[in-house]
């Protein structure tokens, strides 16, 4: 057992680490290092690979400041949360250990400048809590953009639609609910006492923050569970994690009903966002990537969400349409106005840098300021346009006093990081000048004093050198030792050199020293001042960047328009859809050595209430009915279509049934997975949503597979109170007979043309059933051997005639059918 008394720095170590949960790793900052001990030591050095080492038998090991960002980024992939603690004090100032504190605590929710995060999409931490009767409130808060916003889904199934489609990084629960909701969240899950969900410490939080004694103001008094939710964030991130919140400047409510509901499995099965097959990730293989030419990140960020969450109100999809409908038609007005766009980094992230305690880059004001004054030029282009974009444009605000003082203060070649001074401009403040001078001033005296030393003793290898021990000392070789003069005093020894010191330098240094250290502090003090001052313009920079992130938006999708000849889709409260000629947006663009051929589509409750698709594999229905549900998402988004003209009912549900794949984790088989998302179509679909069915019943035998698919297709069509409009793509050629006895359901099949064993695809969807599969013309086709294909020629053409493949155990049985036929009737007259 170690007798050694614990140092006091030690000893501060541990209380400071004693006041976290176990599994946060503790940076603790000494000198130029964050510092790790212990078991934190340990864990850090594997996650790391860096060495561990031991003093005084204490595991130890250890990152450089200047380089934390990327160690923390290996940390935080790893799922570690990490507690930050500074030095609190100036260490000259300090009487004995300096003074530290945890500053705040990093996890994957709250990342805001440690490492670069994706300025195409939010970073979100999440809230999720149910109340005693059983409904449901979740909070989302982007901390590194003050987007904030509350919901109260009506089920789990909902939950888990939203949680998929925004991914937050992590999710608070109560620590009494976590095996409630461990298996529907997928996030990183981190519990909290149960008392900070409780409404009226929630609601406290809430009022407490904005600085008001009702919700009424904030607009949330009809708000419920989801504030539980929401102030159990805010505690957590401000107390826990100790981070400023001072950004949140608004909550937005929402409602499911006001936006066209998209599910976890039609986002993924449309690829909105994310590509099916990620070894095609290069290419443009999502409708996201076709559609997203925005020239922000706060713009790119707001696209993604239109799309994932589109409107299915008439009055705000047609203020789109007309904006981007002005810009079309005003081209040079577009292309001025995505120039500016240009100059304009991502506002909301920089404010909230700027904000943060932690960060002292100069170059985020000039970025800043630099998106600033692009707002004068982008309210005149915009001025008289008599859209939702002059609205946008009035909105916004330059503030010109702050760019002027930006621009005045900061250097244009303003260095990373404040530490070493050379921010501020000369001129801007005389006293730093001063400084500056004095400072200036003695690294001239210095170089003239080395010139004359050197000259008086004789010694041409003379230098003034600097340290942070000595300060200013004179180094001499040790060749030239014998002409040190008497009056040097010995400092240091070295191998080949000894260092000296005069009265004369000694004095002299430390006024340049001092002059140097307080133009620093000056500078550090000018530029905090800076900060400030900006920080008083967060609500109308924060409101700059939602009414840019708009007319970012807009100019993308009008240049998409022009540039892939998209058309204004007429949006009403009707049943109907209709569309000429319209296209895939993501298969249109990867073909290359093919021309797309557009289909025209009609939806309705009446005579096309379902359509049937058949036809063979690779001739393109499901290109075809994709294209249907993605051409009415985006219009309900706003967006122009890929077609030559469209009429579009409004939907409230897109559900789309896809493809065929097992969910081993969930131990759940190919046909369970298919069944199970029938169920959910079925069981959540409404009179006015559109249904995508590609293939059902394939996962099982060919009797039970259409037996199913057929009941399906007859539940669909038979109740007049619930008609969803639906796309059936399907083998079972059986299917189509439906269509002699149900009027809603219509026969359409993709054209083929065929010479001899050869088949063209046309990729024309005509009305009328297929005849056959063309199965095995497919199968030449994909390269099966010659033999194969002739003998699958054969069984087919047994199965046509008899029912059964001809083999040689039937033949068999054939030979032996007349005398079994003589046996069974003598058993019928017995």
């Amino acid at each position: 057992m170690s007798t050694k008394k614990e140092t006091p720095m030690m000893a501060q170590y541990r209380s400071i680490r004693r006041s976290l949960p176990e599994e946060i790793i503790l940076f603790f900052r000494l000198g130029d290092f964050y510092e790790m001990f212990f078991d934190d030591a340990v864990r850090a050095a594997s996650i790391l690979d860096i060495t561990l080492t031991k003093r005084n038998e204490v595991p130890m090991c250890g990152v450089p400041y200047h380089a934390a960002a990327s160690y923390l980024e290996q940390l935080i992939k790893a799922e570690v949360k990490v507690a930050i603690c500074e030095q609190v004090e100036d260490a000259s100032q300090a009487k004995g250990v300096v003074r530290r504190e945890v500053t705040r605590i990093v996890t994957p929710g709250t990342i805001i400048d440690e490492m670069r995060l994706d300025d195409r999409t939010n970073n979100y931490i999440s809230a999720l809590f149910q109340a005693i009767d059983g409904a449901l409130g979740l909070a989302m808060l982007d901390l590194s953009t003050g987007a904030c916003w509350i919901e109260e889904p009506k089920d789990i199934s909902l939950v888990v639609t939203i949680m998929e489609r925004y991914q937050p990084s992590e999710c608070l629960l109560s620590e009494e609910q976590v095996s409630l909701f461990e298996s529907v969240v997928q996030q990183s899950i981190t519990a909290c006492e149960h008392w900070q969900f409780e409404f009226g410490n929630a609601e406290d939080r809430i009022l407490r923050h904005f600085n008001t004694p009702s919700l009424e103001g904030l607009g949330l008094a009809q708000s419920g569970v989801s504030l539980s939710a929401l102030g159990a964030l805010m505690n957590y991130v401000q107390l826990m994690l100790h981070r400023d919140l001072s950004h949140l400047q608004a909550i937005q409510f929402r409602q499911s009903e006001e936006a066209l509901f998209l599910d976890e499995t039609t986002i993924t099965n449309l690829e909105l966002v994310t590509p099916l097959y990620t070894h095609r990730s290069a290419q443009k293989n999502t409708v996201l990537q076709v559609i997203d030419t925005t020239c922000t990140p706060m713009g790119a960020r707001l696209i993604r969400e239109w799309l994932l969450r589109p409107l299915n109100q008439l009055t705000e999809i047609n203020q789109r349409q007309d904006s981007i409908e002005r810009l079309i038609h005003q081209q040079t007005l577009l292309s001025e106005l995505r120039t500016f766009l240009k100059e304009i980094r991502d506002m909301e992230r920089v404010m909230t840098r700027i904000g943060s305690a932690s960060s002292n880059n100069p170059r985020e004001l000039q970025t800043l300021s630099r998106a600033l004054q692009q707002i004068p030029p982008l309210k005149k282009l915009l001025s008289n346009q008599g859209t939702q974009l002059e609205v946008s444009a009035d909105h916004l605000e330059a503030i010109p006093s702050l760019t002027d003082k930006i621009n005045y203060a900061i250097k244009e070649k303003a260095p990373l990081h404040l530490r070493d001074g050379g921010v501020i401009k000369d001129g801007f403040n005389i006293e730093l000048d001063e400084l500056r001078e004095a400072a200036s001033s003695g690294r001239s005296w210095l170089a003239t004093f080395q010139a004359e030393e050197a000259k008086r003793t004789g010694i041409k290898t003379l230098k003034v050198r600097f340290n942070k021990v000595f300060g200013y000392y004179i180094e001499i070789s040790k060749s030239q030792l014998d002409r040190v003069p008497d009056h040097y005093q010995r400092k240091q020894t070295l191998t080949n050199a000894e260092r000296y010191v005069v009265p004369e330098l000694t004095q002299y240094a430390d006024r340049i020293l001092g002059a140097e250290e307080r133009a620093i502090a000056l500078e550090q003090d000018l530029f905090q001042a800076l900060k400030n001052e900006t920080l008083q313009y967060l609500q109308t920079v924060q409101h700059n960047a939602q009414q840019i992130a708009y007319i970012d938006v807009i100019a993308s999708l009008a240049e998409r328009a022009l540039t892939l000849d998209y058309v204004r889709p007429v949006m009403s409260k009707e049943t109907d859809i209709q569309i000429k000629e319209g296209r895939h947006p993501v298969v249109e663009q990867l073909m290359e050595n093919e021309r797309f051929v557009p289909n025209d589509s009609i939806l309705n409750q009446d005579d096309h209430q379902l359509i049937l698709i058949t036809g063979p594999n690779m001739a393109g229905k499901s290109t075809y009915i994709r294209q249907v549900a993605l051409i009415t998402i985006l219009a309900h988004m706003g967006s122009f279509v890929p077609a030559r003209e469209a009429k579009i009912g409004l939907v409230d549900r897109v559900f789309t049934r896809v493809g065929a794949s097992d969910d081993l984790a969930r131990g759940r088989s190919t046909f369970m997975v298919e069944m199970q998302e029938t169920a959910n179509i079925l069981n959540q679909a409404t009179d006015r949503s559109l249904i995508i069915l590609d293939e059902i019943g394939r996962g099982t035998s060919t009797y039970d597979g259409i037996s199913i698919a057929w009941s399906v297709a007859e539940f669909l069509t038979k109740d007049t109170s619930f008609l969803p409009r639906t796309l059936f793509a399907t083998h079972y050629h059986e299917l189509t007979d439906l269509a002699d006895t149900l009027s809603r359901i219509r026969n359409y099949s993709v054209a083929v043309r065929e010479q001899g064993k050869k088949i063209t695809f046309l990729r024309k969807i005509i009305p009328q059933a297929a005849d056959k599969s063309y199965g095995i013309q497919v199968a030449r086709l994909a390269g099966l051997p010659g033999i194969v294909v002739e003998r699958a020629e054969s069984i087919l053409a047994s199965l046509e005639q008899t029912g059964q493949p001809e083999t040689t155990a039937l033949r068999a049985v054939r030979k032996r059918q007349p005398k079994m036929a003589q046996n069974q009737n003598q058993l019928d007259l017995l």
